[in-house]
């Protein structure tokens, strides 16, 4: 598996012939628009820093979008999304949280979520999480110390933040016990290196 970043929360998630985009930017974003292929598109909520469809629709991949909640298959990539209710640019919405398994591999993506408190029957569905996507810029999304108490409360084996800027990502890796994490191009990785950590951060070059 390969994954890259895009910036906000925009994340290419690869694996043999099948790319995947978390929440790419539309170019109606005040957020640099992202530009690649996607078998699947995931969009956690309506809004153009995260539903940029378009935008992943290049050469000959159109994407399957998934946007809401429910129970999704494509090929050897199954997810399941849970709705809550948030609150962005102090406009009431629904976020989607997404639950995608591919090569054994278990990753939750919060999306634009703002509550730390999540339904513990949604946390019961969960599992055993690889890898947590967790926002923690603060603001419409989770700040340091929520989003921090969150990755922990969780036991994601390996945390990627997103949606922040330097400052808050410098306080949520003071936070999280982290600092010093030297940010990636990209990061390439398998089920057996996953299943090794505890905690582990991950930081991209934006």
């Amino acid at each position: 598996m390969i994954i890259t970043y895009h910036g906000g929360q925009c994340f290419k998630v690869s694996f043999g012939d099948i790319t995947l985009a978390f929440d790419p930017i539309a170019k109606q974003s005040k957020l640099s628009a992202v530009k690649f292929g996607a078998d699947i598109a995931f969009i956690s909520l309506n809004h153009p820093n995260f539903n940029g469809v378009d935008q992943v629709t290049h050469g000959s991949k159109e994407p399957f979008v998934v946007q809401g909640p429910g129970e999704y298959e494509f090929g050897q990539v199954t997810a399941r999304g849970y709705g809550v209710k948030t609150l962005y640019e102090g406009v009431e919405r629904y976020n989607t949280i997404y639950q995608v398994r591919l090569e054994e591999i278990n990753m939750v993506f919060l999306g634009a979520i703002g509550n730390a408190e999540i339904d513990p029957k949604i946390l019961g569905e969960f599992g055993d999480i690889d890898i947590l996507f967790v926002p923690i810029g603060g603001g419409d999304v989770l700040d340091v110390p929520q989003a921090s108490k969150l990755a922990v409360k969780l036991e994601a084996k390996l945390i990627i933040p997103m949606h922040y800027d330097q400052n808050a990502l410098k306080a949520f890796l003071k936070e999280i016990g982290a600092d010093g994490k030297t940010p990636v191009d990209k990061l390439t990785i398998k089920k057996k290196e996953i299943s090794t950590m505890e905690g582990e951060v991950m930081v991209f070059k934006v």
